[in-house]
């Protein structure tokens, strides 16, 4: 096997290893406010996830989503808003990275496979 596709096919896993971690990252920050939001104790209204904002006081409830990572709080009569609990870094860096180690990932392929047919085509001509 090749250096070339040796490097990409390690890049792609390395790539595919910094998104992972990132977004496990991200879903623990993700559970610690799911975590707190439940508590229902003492001061827990409004939600303390959906503190720091002048928002908070209209906050009747909270969704999570997995894709992007992202705590909103529901406000009442409609509306929401992004609770700043997951770091703004990671869902750009687990997505970044996740393309990075699929495109390293085909090119490593295309390169195998172009390397296979330039070895066939020598092997026809002789």
């Amino acid at each position: 096997m090749s250096s070339v596709i040796r490097g990409l096919r390690g890049f792609a896993t390395l790539a595919g290893l910094v998104a992972l971690v990132v977004y496990i990252w991200g879903l623990l920050h993700l559970a610690g406010a799911f975590l707190e939001a439940e508590d229902g104790g003492t001061g827990s209204a409004p939600l303390p996830p959906c503190l720091g904002n002048e928002q908070a006081v209209h906050v009747v409830d909270y969704s999570l989503s997995f894709l992007p990572l992202s705590f909103d709080c529901e406000m009442k009569g409609g509306g929401s808003y992004a609770a700043a609990v997951i770091p703004g870094y990671v869902n750009p860096v687990a997505v970044g990275s996740a393309l990075t180690a699929v495109g390293c990932a085909v090119a490593s392929a295309y390169v195998a496979e172009l390397r296979l047919r330039a070895g066939a085509r020598k092997g026809e001509a002789a």
